[in-house]
């Protein structure tokens, strides 16, 4: 396998973590690139001895190492695990938490256009650019997660 062809893999990966944010299933990937059986198992194996993915219940997860200065901070993708002793949080974000502790239903549930509406109207007034950068934020931090419920979108706080 070529560095390119590594690279390819990767950026269709982080493209499509997007939508499956507990794995890409294989054959999304493999449809994706195109590949053959025999080469898309061979790259995704190598892959996995370089530590760059992880592979469980025919989903593949990009691995995310944090440098060794952070000794506080384990990220793991293919967990959804992120260890720290506090999560910090920008002072707009920290604002916003509060705001989604308020929204949130007793099961830790806001509807999505309820959230993004109250970000973009409400006291914090971002814009379509910073609700969609806040949010992806508190995702990438384990606080918020979204998810499909049969009447909506919703998004679910952690506690």
């Amino acid at each position: 396998m070529t560095v390119s062809q590594e690279k390819l893999i990767i950026s269709s990966l982080k493209y499509l973590q997007a939508e499956y944010p507990y794995g890409v299933p294989f054959y999304i990937v493999k449809l994706d690139l195109s590949l053959s059986d025999d080469e898309f198992k061979e790259m995704l194996l190598n892959l996995k001895d370089q530590g760059l993915v992880s592979i469980a219940d025919e989903q593949i997860k990009i691995v995310e190492k944090v440098s060794e200065d952070d000794s506080n901070v384990e990220v793991q993708n293919d967990a959804g695990l992120i260890k720290k002793e506090e999560t910090e949080l920008s002072e707009k974000e920290s604002e916003a938490w509060d705001l989604m502790q308020e929204l949130a239903d007793e099961s830790g549930r806001i509807s999505r256009h309820i959230l993004e509406g109250n970000l973009l109207y409400g006291d914090l007034k971002l814009s379509t650019l910073g609700v969609y950068n806040l949010i992806t934020s508190m995702e990438n931090k384990g606080l918020l997660k979204k998810i499909q419920l049969t009447d909506g979108e919703y998004y679910s706080i952690s506690p």
